[in-house]
């Protein structure tokens, strides 16, 4: 109820008139959702290997890690001594004649023998050093160098030299069995 006296108010003023928007095709957003998911997967996976990595690191500090007791600390928990390691084999060359210079033929630096001790013809064979490894042989110019057939007949009765790797004790036992054993050779 409008009193006499007060101007009507104006009518609404009509709606502005619609601005053209062009016709665009829809967006295509390639690896939306997957791509979220297989970054929080990756995520996952790097703490899973920290995870892992400090689990290992704790474990070989403590002397946890399940190596069947011998490591020191599971010694010192069963109440035994922890074992010390035996120190290296110092290995020395042995030179060594070999009775059957054909058999020193087969031979190659590297290859890794047992030296065989015999007494005669009739005596016990005994083996006086196991896995020795060869380290030279006669080379083929050495072994033929004989200049003439009465040379070359006695250094076949007198075999082949040969050198070995072998420790210490081992090559005592072969140079005093080379005085009066012949030797032979077993390919391992």
């Amino acid at each position: 109820m409008l009193a006499s006296g007060s101007p009507a108010p104006p009518p609404p003023s009509p709606a502005p008139p619609p601005c053209g928007v062009p016709a665009f095709p829809p967006l295509r957003v390639r690896g939306g959702g997957g791509h979220r998911l297989r970054r929080a997967v990756w995520r996952q996976r790097r703490a899973m290997a920290a995870g892992l990595a400090l689990t290992a690191a704790a474990l070989a500090a403590s002397g946890l890690g399940g190596g069947g007791g011998t490591g020191p600390g599971a010694a010192d928990a069963a109440g035994r001594a922890p074992e010390r390691a035996s120190p290296p084999v110092r290995l020395v060359s042995a030179p060594v004649r070999i009775t059957d210079a054909a058999t020193v033929r087969l031979l190659r630096p590297g290859d890794r023998v047992d030296v065989i001790a015999s007494e005669g013809a009739g005596g016990d064979a005994r083996v006086l050093a196991r896995g020795a490894r060869v380290e030279r042989v006669p080379s083929a110019e050495e072994a033929t160098s004989a200049t003439d057939a009465a040379d070359a007949a006695d250094a076949a009765d007198r075999g082949a030299l040969i050198v070995l790797s072998v420790p210490r004790p081992t090559a005592t036992r072969l140079a005093g069995a080379g005085i009066s054993a012949g030797f032979a050779v077993i390919l391992c």
